[in-house]
């Protein structure tokens, strides 16, 4: 795909994408729904972020970011995220699952105000 402009680090963004892995990782689930059936919209918006487009990229077990990303890029769906004009803001946070296997849960928001 083609390549975009760099995309800028919003804390808000950040928030909802922490929120979102922390939950997947203590819980022990994998979904772009949260087991109290809020969307990625709804995770933003509780952020105080109006957003006009939003997207999000998940991962789960891979211990690298360089593994993450090679993922994404791999992936049709994940890959036009990234390289999407639609987005010019992000956040990204790994968490790590608390037991003794440390699942790492990758949760990346991207959105435009």
């Amino acid at each position: 795909m083609p390549a975009v402009p760099p995309l800028n680090w919003d804390p808000r963004l950040f928030n909802a994408a922490a929120r979102h892995a922390r939950d997947m990782a203590t819980r022990n689930y994998f979904s772009h729904t949260g087991l109290d059936g809020r969307v990625l919209a709804q995770r933003v918006s509780a952020e105080g972020y109006a957003w006009t487009s939003v997207g999000e990229n998940l991962a789960a077990g891979e211990p690298s970011v360089e593994g993450v990303l090679a993922g994404w890029l791999s992936s049709p769906g994940h890959c036009s995220n990234l390289m999407s004009r639609d987005f010019v803001e992000f956040g990204v946070s790994c968490v790590l699952q608390p037991s003794d296997r440390a699942v790492p849960y990758w949760a990346l928001v991207l959105a435009r105000p």
